[in-house]
């Protein structure tokens, strides 16, 4: 079995460490050495599914030979009470890999339900597109970054070497919008995009005549909104963002900006229920 490629054998083995430790005592105490048995892992609520190929491999990371039988496929909306996996071999071994597995299942699950449920609110006419942000659980970035992208959503930038975005306290550093974007380009090779976060009209001009590829309107009402989405028209990307929240989407997606950037998507998405029954054979 192959490890998902947005996580490593080496990250696993630390996560899986963290649970057992020395060892699952209460398992070893109760396992006689010889039961097999089989489980079934099922959606306790509506869901759109993330993390089934992690979790297979959780249990395998476990113990080569158990074997999971793969139900649903990520990016699937089940129902309350729908099998997701079956697996069996070794009782012990697949109660040592359960939590770990379910907690995958469960916060990447929450993340794609909510995406999702992002995803829809997007007026229908609209060109906008949702996007997370660098606001995730630390060490969980490119799995929480994969359940985004499950649900519908796009990813924002992945890390600080990954893309240009010109901020506040970067503007103070430079002394102006000007500068800063000034001295990153002499700085970048000619693909790179910059990005500058505005929170006025003012701002927005300033980042437009110094050559900014994409702006960010921070925090801004929507009558302001308008106004720099229309000032910008098609001379850079527009990206609206702070203080979004699902009810906002519709509105804002109407205004036809090129991205909506939604922390909430990460650091807000609470997980869903999955569980796990053992039988024993």
């Amino acid at each position: 079995m192959k490890c998902p490629g947005y996580i490593t054998d080496e990250f696993l083995r630390h996560v899986l460490r963290e649970d057992i430790g020395r060892g699952d005592m209460t398992t070893d105490f109760v396992y006689d050495g010889r039961r097999q048995g089989s489980a079934v892992i099922k959606a306790k609520q509506d869901l759109c599914l993330c993390g089934v190929d992690l979790a297979a491999y959780v249990f395998f990371m476990i113990d080569e030979t158990l074997e999971s039988k793969i139900l649903v496929r990520d990016g699937e909306f089940i129902k309350k009470g729908t099998p997701i996996m079956e697996v069996s071999g070794r009782a012990d071994s697949i109660l040592k890999g359960e939590r770990t597995a379910l907690n995958f299942l469960q916060r990447m699950s929450g993340i794609s339900t909510l995406s999702r449920s992002y995803v829809a609110e997007v007026d229908a006419s609209s060109k906008t597109r949702i996007v997370d942000t660098r606001k995730t659980t630390p060490g969980l970035r490119t799995v929480e970054k994969y359940a985004v992208r499950v649900g519908g959503a796009s990813n924002h930038r992945f890390g600080l070497d990954d893309g240009i975005m010109i901020k506040d306290n970067h503007i103070v550093m430079a002394g102006s919008i000007t500068k800063a974007v000034e001295a990153v380009r002499r700085g970048v090779h000619h693909l790179m995009r910059i990005e500058v976060e505005t929170t006025n009209l003012d701002e927005v001009r300033e980042a437009l005549k110094a050559g900014a590829d994409v702006i960010m309107l921070d925090n801004m009402d929507e009558k302001m909104m308008a106004e720099a989405i229309e000032i910008i028209g098609d001379s850079a990307i527009t990206e609206i963002s702070g203080g979004v929240t699902l009810e906002k989407i519709n509105r804002l997606s109407k205004l036809n900006a090129d991205f909506i950037s939604v922390g909430a998507l990460t650091h807000s998405a609470g997980s869903r229920d999955i569980n796990l029954t053992l039988v024993i054979d």
